[in-house]
């Protein structure tokens, strides 16, 4: 029996920017009305709205984990909770962790081809990954939640900040860009004039599930419901159990060059657990109060006017993988 699904281009992808029109025709005579192309947030919730009323039970995302994001908190917004849509993510954009772990693994003309192939089958979810969201609420309860995959905040937005400078996202792909950003924080901590305001960190008051709130200054703070990230790295405790990992690295860390390569190796080192500087685990939830912005797929958010926010495992959502 075919199938049918929708498809979500972001034309200001980095990827999707340099290309020359050619994908949209082609999507256009194989998809007619189920091809959508935009790339703003209000833009997406009219779009995934629509879809949710024609019952669309499979989406393919065309762009980076920032529209990955929105489309899925377009979803929770318009779809039944019980009827969420199986998500195909095209890695086209700047930031590409969540199409790393559970993307479908071809874009452009290649992955149109082969989800229309499988629609024609009945296969289109012959080959699945389930992940948790990573939702964020604020304690305004106004303000709708937002879901994505991968949070990070203190030395962390520091380092997005630096890396969304035009000089360098206009010349180096994120993931590089990135690096950058990485190696120009860990510069910062070599000169005295910055090393003790970046290491000093910022104030975080952090209640995992039911425990008690504790207020500390936090160098670094991350948290995910991803599987994997790009090149092995994996600065989380092992992955055992439902929820969402975590990762809170107190001020003038210890042992934080070495902690640093063990992470990008893939093998955070055993002692981090005995050590005070790093507190690691998994969660159902987690209450965070900011005193700065944070980062959420890559997009810069603020925490609000009392910077509380709250962190959750769900909803669950069916990836489709090229099988």
């Amino acid at each position: 029996m075919s199938e049918r699904f929708a498809l979500i281009h972001n034309p200001r992808s980095r990827r999707n920017g340099r290309e020359d029109g050619s994908f949209g025709q082609r999507a256009s005579q194989v998809l007619g009305p189920l091809f959508f192309h935009s790339a703003s947030r209000p833009g997406l919730v009219e779009i995934v709205a629509e879809l949710a009323r024609r019952e669309v039970g499979v989406i393919a995302i065309d762009g980076g984990d920032g529209t990955v994001s929105d489309v899925m908190s377009a979803i929770y917004q318009a779809y039944p909770a019980d009827a969420l849509p199986a998500l195909a993510v095209l890695p086209s954009g700047n930031t590409n962790l969540i199409a790393a772990d559970v993307g479908f693994g071809l874009r452009g003309t290649a992955a149109l081809e082969r989800l229309s192939l499988l629609a024609s089958e009945g296969g289109l979810r012959r080959c699945l990954r389930r992940r948790d969201a990573l939702a964020v609420r604020w304690s305004d309860p106004a303000r709708p939640a937002v879901l994505g995959m991968f949070h990070g905040a203190a030395a962390f937005t520091r380092g997005i900040r630096i890396a969304h400078r035009p000089v360098i996202l206009n010349r180096f792909s994120h993931e590089l860009a990135v690096g950058i950003a990485i190696a120009s924080s860990l510069g910062r901590l070599v000169f005295r004039a910055t090393r003790r305001k970046w290491l000093a960190g910022d104030s975080v008051t952090l209640a995992v599930g039911d425990e008690v709130p504790r207020t500390a200054d936090c160098f670094l703070f991350l948290a995910t419901t991803l599987d994997g990230l790009p090149g092995g790295m994996w600065p989380f405790a092992a992955r055992e159990g439902a929820g969402l990992s975590y990762l809170n690295v107190g001020a003038f860390p210890e042992h934080l060059l070495s902690a640093t390569w063990s992470v990008l190796r893939g093998r955070p080192a055993a002692w981090m657990d005995r050590s005070p500087s790093y507190l690691r685990g998994r969660a159902d939830r987690l209450a965070l109060r900011l005193t700065g912005d944070f980062v959420l797929d890559g997009e810069i958010l603020d925490a609000g006017s009392d910077g509380q926010t709250y962190l959750s495992a769900g909803p669950a959502f069916d990836f489709i993988r090229n099988a």
